[in-house]
């Protein structure tokens, strides 16, 4: 009878396997461990009162809203670039302010002055960089509105967009 010597551990297939396996799993959780302190939490609110106050004031202007039957059309010329809202209710301000919420990134945020035309159409230009979706607020002050429209659009756009002062609805 003769016999065999195993072979020493190091040059088997399934210690090496398994140690690979342990060895995966050690980078990747700690990969992830430190993109987790490195990074910020963006959803999280640290002054989640201060939020909800900000909530309550932005229904109330919406509810403003309502109650002067406030409803816009916006169209933008494709030629022109011209921002143009009719707004249709009780109040009909000098000016109008148009605010387009990028849906990701803040910094694509922009304002827009609307100056009253006649019988409450307003005009104003689009920026040239205006693509993709966005989301749309009517307010009639830079500071302190009284009362608030919203909406949404992609643009460019043939379509003319309702804003309303419920949720954003495309018209």
């Amino acid at each position: 009878m003769t016999m065999t010597t195993p072979t020493p551990w190091y040059k088997q297939f399934w210690p090496w396997f398994l140690l690979g396996l342990l060895f995966t799993s050690i980078f990747g959780s700690s990969t992830l461990a430190v993109m987790a302190v490195r990074t910020a939490d963006g959803l999280v609110q640290e002054d989640y009162y201060e939020h909800g106050r900000a909530i309550n004031m932005v229904l109330a202007k919406q509810q403003r809203a309502e109650e002067l039957d406030l409803v816009a059309n916006l169209r933008i010329d494709p030629m022109t670039s011209d921002i143009v809202v009719q707004l249709d209710g009780k109040e009909r301000p000098e000016r109008l302010y148009l605010k387009l919420i990028f849906p990701t990134v803040g910094d694509r945020d922009q304002e827009i002055v609307l100056e009253h035309v006649r019988e409450g159409r307003y005009l104003g230009q689009a920026p040239d960089n205006l693509r993709y979706r966005w989301y749309l607020q009517l307010h009639p002050s830079a500071e302190q509105p009284e009362w608030r429209l919203v909406g949404e659009g992609s643009f460019p756009s043939d379509e003319e967009f309702a804003l309303t002062p419920g949720l954003p609805s495309r018209g």
